[in-house]
């Protein structure tokens, strides 16, 4: 039998499937760059990760610092955003709030598209009983809406985990499980992760379905590969561009996500910045001091809108349906 090394992955055309999808690769990453819009939603996403790394080292106040005296202020050349309601600068807290955006998200777009890889791909390369089981399960959840879904997961989890984490404080002195911030943050993101893997899972099975039955894939069961190595090797890599394509517009949907909980009340929780709970404090004043709405919710909404737009571009460039000439 022939060693797994030696398989030529051959499409219809006679280019082995490694140089094809090398080439296309390049191709679609040479379209990204035409896309003007795609170029300037890339450049505000590499500002906001920016901000999120390095914004609270740079900015010139605290953003817990409080001042009563200056409370309320509109913006001004010392406080660009103007003060919230005890004294605390707009414009750290703001910054600060990308922060907690930013890892909320990635965090959540990796672990729900892990999850959706594995259920995706075992749904759609095997089939039969098990893809009627795992396909049934994920349409259950869908059937919910997500914020509807996430807000009863939310209030659901936090008391067993906030015994859990007071056991382990009994249990061990550590003070890092009396963080009220590491609760809040937890929960949110496994919260937003049961309600997110969903669409990645059946989007990874439609293409696991069809890579399947590819001629490179029919070669290596002939040749006897390992399913694990078939699927991870041969068939995921050429099913995973649309994901990609959801993990961009997946981002955007998990700062709404995350800041419709925090702007609930249970989500990310005071003094820690969210754009969610700082629009929810910032409603309460909004006819006096509209600052303090608008500044978070422009930034919210620029943020959402450059994901989206990063999505779209990254789908008419991994798309090939969608090239033209």
């Amino acid at each position: 039998m022939a060693p797994a090394s030696t398989i030529k992955k051959l499409t219809d055309d006679g280019v082995t499937a490694d140089e094809k999808a090398i080439g296309i690769w390049r191709d679609s990453f040479d379209r990204l760059l035409k896309n003007k819009m795609a170029v300037l939603s890339i450049a505000v996403v590499v500002i906001l990760f920016f901000f999120a790394i390095f914004g609270p080292y740079l900015t010139p106040y605290d953003f817990l610092k409080q001042d009563l005296s200056i409370r309320g202020q509109p913006p001004s050349a010392d406080h660009w955003l103007g003060t919230d309601n005890l004294g605390r600068d707009v414009l750290s807290r703001v910054i600060y709030g990308a922060r907690t955006a930013t890892l909320v998200s990635l965090l959540v777009v990796v672990l729900s598209s892990l999850i959706g890889v594995v259920v995706g791909s075992i749904s759609g390369y095997f089939g039969g009983k098990v893809d009627f089981f795992l396909m049934w399960f994920t349409d259950l959840n869908m059937a919910f809406p997500n914020l509807v879904l996430g807000v009863v997961l939310a209030v659901s989890l936090r008391p067993p985990l906030s015994r859990w984490m007071e056991q382990m404080y009994l249990s061990t002195l550590n003070p890092v499980f009396r963080q009220s911030s590491l609760l809040d943050l937890a929960l949110v993101i496994v919260v937003i992760v049961l309600v997110a893997w969903c669409p990645y899972a059946r989007l990874l099975r439609s293409q696991v379905m069809a890579v399947r039955n590819y001629n490179y894939v029919l070669a290596a069961r002939a040749l006897g590969l390992p399913t694990f190595t078939i699927v991870t090797k041969y068939i995921i890599p050429n099913a995973i561009g649309p994901v990609i394509v959801q993990m961009s517009a997946g981002m955007g949907s998990a700062m709404l996500t995350e800041s419709a909980l925090s702007f609930l009340g249970i989500g990310i929780q005071p003094p820690i910045p969210s754009w969610g709970n700082m629009i929810n404090e910032g409603l309460r004043q909004w006819t006096s001091a509209p600052h303090l709405l608008m500044a978070p919710a422009l930034v919210l909404g620029l943020m959402t809108v450059a994901f989206s737009f990063l999505g779209d571009g990254l789908n008419d460039a991994l798309n090939p349906r969608q090239w033209k000439g």
